[in-house]
């Protein structure tokens, strides 16, 4: 399958970690440094705006959104159209950070990336996850990971994070606390670079691989079921939502490596109707 000839969103910068909501779809669009919503005709709103490039978005079970600070290695929540500060990572994140999940209970999972530069060769040093509890504990909880990308928590009480240097999925437990635990390989992506993940009814995932034009959907263990080319695009963020639950929204910009930390990217969003709805 091939991208549309007609984006349900264009005329975006680096569009990424779409999230549906409440009727909504929400996402980063990072160059332009804001957090936007889309309605179902892909009308575009802003939300906020920022001093810097925003990466992971997601919600506390008051609806309030978070998100992250990408080169200030913090996480904001956006009430009234203005983002505050709700967590500095400092520290636990040694570096950059980049997506991130929301638990139902309202812990934020943070992938800690190192310190990202255009000339940058694989996966920067410092890798990792940081947990933000809903007591405002700042908690180094995973390492090691070779970039952590798109994560997603799944409604059996597991973490799936994409190693986009590694070209793995990874597997976490979540336990009782909050904490990760039982660290595996979900699934082995040779040749690819993974971003962004979306789960579906089935507990398969939906996957961008950037540098690859493509995105994949993947069963436990890798095997691939479907594939959607973008061609020359990066092939970045993913969500499955709508108004019938079975909409894959998938983020794609024009770009490269030199390009996008110049702050030229032209991105998009498609949106693609698929068999297996969200979970």
């Amino acid at each position: 399958m091939e991208l549309p000839e007609k984006s349900f969103i264009g005329d975006l910068s680096f569009p990424e970690a779409p999230r549906w909501r409440a009727g909504q779809l929400w996402f980063s669009d990072m160059v332009a440094k804001r957090l936007c919503t889309a309605d179902p005709g892909g009308t575009v709103r802003t939300v906020a705006r920022f001093d810097e490039m925003p990466g992971g978005v997601g919600f506390l079970p008051d609806g309030t959104p978070l998100v992250v600070g990408m080169s200030s290695a913090r996480v904001f929540a956006v009430r009234n159209g203005e983002a505050e500060v709700y967590a500095e990572l400092g520290d636990a994140a040694a570096g950059h950070c980049d997506d991130m999940v929301v638990s139902p209970d309202g812990t934020a999972y943070v992938g800690a990336i190192g310190e990202v530069t255009a000339d940058m060769e694989g996966a920067p040093a410092g890798g990792g996850i940081v947990s933000v509890t809903p007591d405002g504990q700042v908690i180094r909880d995973a390492d090691e990971l070779a970039f952590p990308n798109g994560a997603v928590v799944t409604n059996d009480g597991r973490l799936l994070v994409n190693e986009t240097f590694a070209e793995r999925i990874t597997a976490f437990d979540i336990d009782g606390d909050g904490r990760l635990t039982n660290r595996r390989t979900w699934a082995e992506l040779p040749r690819t670079h993974p971003d962004g993940i979306a789960v579906d009814a089935d507990g398969a995932v939906w996957v961008g691989c950037y540098l690859e034009g493509q995105f994949v959907r993947v069963l436990e263990g890798g095997e691939i079921t479907d594939v959607i080319t973008t061609g020359d695009r990066w092939a970045t963020g993913v969500e499955l939502g709508g108004l019938d639950g079975k909409t894959l929204f998938l983020c794609t910009a024009d770009t490269d490596v030199r390009r996008f930390f110049a702050g030229d990217s032209h991105g998009r969003i498609d949106a693609v109707n698929v068999d297996v709805g969200v979970a």
